[in-house]
């Protein structure tokens, strides 16, 4: 049986293979759209990235020779660096100044465990180097997998455990949603062409490239990503800019990072995967029970509301918990400033951690190898 789809694999790579590119492409356009649309049907988080993404690795599984170009995937990280932003309104300082000390604790323990769990994926060589600490990080997924790829981790092995870990946490926290009150309604059906407010989408493109140029001839690592962040947190802080991304803008965004990171992969590194995929797994879910314990603990001493408290320590992306917190009774304005608090410290915290950490575990395993065994010990 292994045999005949290896040879039936064989076979599709060496007809694909003869394919001109523009077939590729068209095939890859196809398989994006069909994957895409199933994920959402399934209601699935981050399907306009997933989708591409799985497409892009069938193909890269084939051995083709279909890349997105640099300049493509720049402009879509300089789009969801905006995206971002938009995502971290002002309104976020008013309630971290009333409840800082809270916001403190709980984000610092949420980091803690996510990066503990990182770093023993690390030490244990589940993942290879600094890949299992950004793995792990309880930041947006998509904002990981971008800055980890500036920092030297493996890109397609980040966005595996991220968006594996999104599919955990957004499928458990709308099943607790949806058990714990009647009022979820779901997302509500997108809109791809909606009216744009034409001067504040031109601005919001000028902040996007101003951002990115600015950001890139800093040579700031990822920064095709955080120089539209921070420009625009600053600019829609200060109300300057309104910022306007059309859906299809997104979703065009969503797949070409898709598509870039599905391209890189390798029989080798989808392999790595798969074996990995368990201990993988089991630690999404050793994640989600402790941050599940936080939010307990937030019910108790604080009073917080169970399905908000849920909500705030979920360690999902931002706009999934936003989506789920949005049609579901609880405070929202404590659920997104806990989330977006948490996001920020994590962009901020990650790459010098995660420096800290990959030092560690190379000191750890030096030592270890210039121990000497019991055997040599105990020889004359």
């Amino acid at each position: 049986m292994r045999n005949s789809f290896r040879l039936l694999g064989g076979g599709f790579q060496r007809w694909l293979g003869a394919r001109p590119t523009a077939a590729q492409w068209t095939l890859l356009l196809a398989l994006s759209v069909t994957f895409a649309a199933a994920l959402e049907a399934l209601h699935l988080p981050a399907a306009l990235m997933l989708g591409p993404m799985l497409a892009a690795i069938l193909l890269a599984a084939a051995e083709t020779s279909t890349r997105v170009s640099s300049l493509p995937f720049f402009a879509a990280q300089a789009v969801i660096g905006a995206m971002v932003a938009r995502g971290l309104p002002a309104s976020v300082l008013v309630d971290l100044r009333k409840d800082w000390l809270l916001f403190a604790a709980v984000i610092l323990l949420v980091v803690t465990v996510s990066t503990s769990l990182g770093w023993l994926l690390a030490r244990w060589q589940v993942l290879p180097g600094t890949t299992a600490i950004w793995g792990a990080s309880p930041g947006g997924a998509s904002a990981m997998v971008l800055m980890s790829d500036a920092y030297g981790a493996d890109m397609r092995l980040v966005a595996f455990m991220q968006y594996l870990r999104v599919v955990f946490v957004a499928t458990l926290a709308s099943v607790v949603a949806a058990v714990w009150t009647s009022g979820t309604g779901g997302a509500p059906a997108v809109v791809w062409f909606p009216p744009v407010d034409w001067p504040a989408f031109a601005e919001t493109l000028a902040v996007i490239a101003g951002g990115a140029a600015v950001a890139r001839r800093l040579r700031i690592p990822a920064g095709a990503l955080l120089g539209p962040l921070v420009l625009g947190v600053v600019l829609q802080g200060a109300g300057l800019l309104k910022i306007e991304l059309p859906p299809w803008l997104l979703a065009v965004s969503y797949a070409l990072i898709g598509w870039t990171i599905g391209l890189r992969f390798t029989r080798e590194i989808i392999a790595h995967a798969a074996r990995a995929a368990p201990l993988l797994a089991a630690a999404v879910l050793v994640l989600i029970a402790l941050c599940g314990g936080l939010a307990a603990l937030l019910v108790v001493t604080v009073g917080v509301d169970p399905l908000t408290a849920y909500l705030a320590t979920s360690p999902g992306g931002v706009d999934t918990v936003a989506i789920i917190a949005a049609s579901s009774n609880v405070n929202v304005p404590f659920v997104m400033a806990m989330q977006a608090c948490r996001l920020i410290v994590v962009l901020m915290a990650s790459p010098a951690l995660t420096r800290f950490l990959a030092g560690r575990i190379a000191a750890m395993q030096a030592a270890e190898r210039d121990q000497p065994t019991p055997s040599a010990l105990s020889e004359p």
